[in-house]
């Protein structure tokens, strides 16, 4: 039988990137400002995504510059990134997940130096990872989708995502029409619709179980 797949996107899914990057915003910025800058950044950062010229760590840059960082701090908030950590309930679910004869790839918005440190904090192999500055383009561009289908081969119909953005991920997965889990932290209001919907990944491993036997 054909391998069972579980993608994921990484930095709001995996990896706690609203903490990350508000805590830089508040260091530079101010605390007081962090909230406002935060709301700011993730509107600049599809902006400067959106014709895949620029590595990740280009765009987050640009975007602190944009942000209005002082001279010398515009890097800061790239080079934070590697520090940024796992939510607490990801790494015992993507074990549980490969305990259930789950394969599990990465398609990532960011940079292989980026990526390899943060799966150095999550603790857990990836059968395959897939980023943006290797491939030229940017989720929620299907390239990542396309890549991943070419490497692996993998079974549309044996394949979920998994993801906390509506727009980088659950849209193009329906446009797949892939099975989609959307994890839905913040508590939004959904606009695409995903199969399932949970508010972490704690039941992550018996969800996939139910949409792929």
């Amino acid at each position: 039988m054909n391998a069972r797949w579980a993608t994921f996107d990484c930095y709001g899914t995996l990896i706690d990137w609203n903490a990350g990057i508000r805590t830089e915003l508040a260091r530079v910025f101010g605390e007081e400002r962090a909230g406002e800058q935060l709301h700011r950044y993730h509107e600049l950062e599809p902006e400067l995504e959106a014709d895949g010229r620029l590595s990740y760590r280009e765009v987050m840059t640009e975007a602190m510059r944009r942000l209005g960082a002082p001279a010398g701090e515009a890097a800061g908030l790239a080079d934070s990134l590697p520090r940024w950590q796992p939510f607490p309930e990801v790494r015992g679910a993507l074990i549980e997940a490969r305990g259930r004869g789950w394969k599990l790839a990465i398609l990532s918005n960011t940079d292989p130096d980026f990526i390899a440190a943060s799966k150095e904090l999550l603790g857990v192999p990836f059968d395959e990872t897939i980023v943006a500055s290797e491939i030229g383009s940017y989720k929620p561009a299907l390239r990542h989708w396309q890549e991943f289908a070419s490497r692996t081969g993998a079974d549309p119909a044996r394949h979920v995502h998994v993801a906390a953005s509506l727009f980088h991920d659950i849209g193009p997965a329906n446009e797949l029409a892939l099975p989609s889990i959307w994890i839905n932290r913040l508590g939004e209001k959904p606009g695409p619709q995903p199969t399932v919907e949970l508010p972490d990944l704690t039941d992550l491993p018996e969800t996939l179980d139910t949409l792929v036997a």
